[in-house]
């Protein structure tokens, strides 16, 4: 059976989805809008919306189950990150460019528990830098180098 590529969106708190669109479309690629709620999405027929039930990681589990050696998934959380990654998918970009890799998940998932307890321990940790320009034009150069890649590999 033959990989297609498309794109898997965590879209609850995704910055990124109208750049992720204009990509698609150029490179006509599918994709598919996972959230927990009704999000707007323009009407086209490469764009699928899928809503999940409010139940805890609802989204992650739709998204983690679909990813495939196909997927470019978008995601700011590392534990989904690091499922996808195993389940196989082509690649895993945060909404800031930033890509999981195999080899740099595993330290991501390390912090990302370090930080929850420090949280829990009551120390005052300054969440992520605020959202900018330079992340949005290093997302779409991710996400276009990645689809690219897709492409090929799909194509033997």
């Amino acid at each position: 059976m033959p990989i297609t590529p498309h794109i898997l969106v965590d879209a609850d708190a995704c910055p990124v989805k109208e750049e992720i669109y204009k990509v698609a479309w150029r490179m006509e690629v599918p994709v598919t809008i996972v959230s927990n709620a009704h999000l707007r999405i323009p009407q086209h027929p490469l764009l699928t919306r899928v809503v999940v039930s409010d139940g805890f990681d609802a989204a992650d589990d739709w998204i983690a189950d679909h990813a495939d050696a196909g997927s470019v998934v978008i995601t700011a959380d590392i534990l989904l990150a690091d499922r996808c990654l195993k389940a196989g998918a082509a690649a895993v970009l945060a909404p800031n460019g930033k890509p999981f890799t195999t080899s740099s998940i595993g330290s991501a998932v390390a912090v990302r528990a370090i930080m929850a307890d420090l949280r829990a321990g009551g120390d005052r940790i300054g969440g992520p830098p605020p959202f900018g320009k330079e992340d949005r034009s290093r997302f779409l150069s991710a996400l276009d180098a990645a689809l690219v890649r897709a492409k090929r590999a799909a194509a033997g």
